[in-house]
């Protein structure tokens, strides 16, 4: 759960200065109207107004290999530290400007779609009519804001750099959006890349593509994803043994457990609050509790959902497809059953990408064998701050498993 300084951003509602804020200061560019960086590539489309949105480009004021500055991918293979992550995302500056999500008019658009479709860091100049608001926009689905200003120009120093894949589905414009995105994973394209060209409105059939929201964008591509990995993984056997994984990342403690069984899949989500003395504050105001701990559960049975997650949100997806990725490699299908705690460590929303490379890189360790559900609750429990009876209690998937007979036994008698 976020501490106060993101819920306040710096107003020092907790009596403290804030070390989020801090952190962004300490590598925050010098506010300049005029200057050329290495875009990561990153771009950002909002949704407020929607259709009339701010849509933009993020450069830091240095050129190089500025990748890292944008790639979930990176901070969790490299095992990056919250400290490290903002001060890399406080060195970009987001100059943006109010689009019409399907306006096909305007210079900034196109060099924004440029940028989308380049795997590489592309030299940029940018021009603003405003020095940047030295200051951050947290969210658990897209990367941490920061630095905003009103732009009125930007122009490519250099060519992007595009493969051939992307660009080719790119111009094929009587190709549907979901189908472009399989081919594209398929190809090995990121899926942070992938987000950034449905946002920045270059997937699709021509008379429906539109710019989309990143927030509403990053969830529906590991949505997307999700649901081709599980049109095979539905029709492989079942697993024929428990197997339990474990990872942590910034305070995000994954217990990933996959019975023998017909797909099915839960998310258990827990965010510790912080204790009722440590801050000062009207505690309302400050939109958290303080007595106890929100869980949040989503699932889902052997056929798809029909709703959104409200509880667990992107992160929801963003757990499935890593899981599915895994079922999909081993071509098996199982039970799963996924409980994350957000610990006080994890001070700082990240975005959902880490949640997503978290269980990508969880599914990489070898798992622990538990013989019994009750032995793999209990190794689970042994590694999770919350008492293991509240998830037992919460889970949907643990009341139903084992209580439904297949109709494979009534053959077996």
């Amino acid at each position: 759960m976020f501490t106060l300084c993101i819920k306040c951003k710096g107003k020092g509602w907790c009596g403290k200065p804030c070390e989020i804020l801090a952190r962004f200061k300490d590598k925050a560019p010098k506010p300049k109207l005029h200057f050329s960086g290495s875009s990561p590539p990153e771009i950002f489309v909002g949704r407020v107004g929607y259709p009339r949105v701010f849509s933009g480009i993020l450069a830091p004021t240095e050129k190089g290999e500025t990748s890292q500055l944008a790639s979930p991918e990176q901070w969790v293979e490299n095992n990056l530290n919250i400290e490290q992550i903002l001060e890399l995302r406080g060195q970009l500056i987001y100059g943006r400007s109010i689009i019409h999500i399907k306006s096909n008019q305007g210079r900034i658009k196109q060099v924004t779609q440029e940028l989308a479709m380049s795997s590489k860091p592309v030299s940029t100049e940018i021009f603003l009519s405003k020095k940047p608001n030295l200051n951050f926009h947290p969210s658990k689905v897209f990367s941490i804001m920061t630095n905003p200003a009103p732009l009125k120009k930007a122009i490519l120093e250099e060519n992007p750099k595009i493969e051939k894949k992307v660009d080719y589905l790119v111009s094929d414009y009587d190709v549907k959006s979901t189908i472009a995105i399989k081919e594209l994973y398929q190809s090995k394209i990121l899926t942070s890349h992938l987000q950034k060209l449905l946002a920045a409105g270059l997937l699709g059939i021509k008379t429906t593509r539109r710019m989309v929201p990143t927030r509403w964008a990053i969830t529906a591509v590991d949505d997307t994803l999700g649901k081709q990995l599980l049109e095979k993984i539905r029709i492989y056997p079942e697993i024929n043994q428990f197997q339990l994984f474990h990872y942590d990342y910034n305070g995000n403690h994954f217990e990933i457990l996959f019975l023998p069984g017909n797909w099915t899949f839960e998310v258990i989500g827990e965010q510790f609050t912080l204790g009722k003395n440590k801050y000062k504050g009207n505690k309302s105001e400050l939109g958290i509790g303080v007595d106890e701990d929100v869980f949040m559960q989503d699932y889902e049975g052997f056929f798809p959902r029909k709703k959104y997650a409200e509880q667990v949100a992107g992160g929801y997806y963003a757990d499935r497809l890593g899981v599915c990725e895994y079922l999909e490699k081993i071509k098996k299908q199982a039970t799963c059953l996924v409980f994350h705690e957000e610990r006080p460590e994890y001070y700082a929303p990240l975005g959902v990408g880490i949640i997503r490379e978290s269980v990508r890189k969880a599914m990489q360790t070898k798992p622990e064998t538990p013989q019994t559900i009750n032995e793999a609750l209990i190794q689970m429990g042994m590694r999770l701050k919350a008492p293991i009876h509240k998830y037992k209690k919460m889970s949907w998937v643990l009341e139903h498993y084992g209580k439904q007979k297949k109709i494979t036994e009534f053959f077996n008698h």
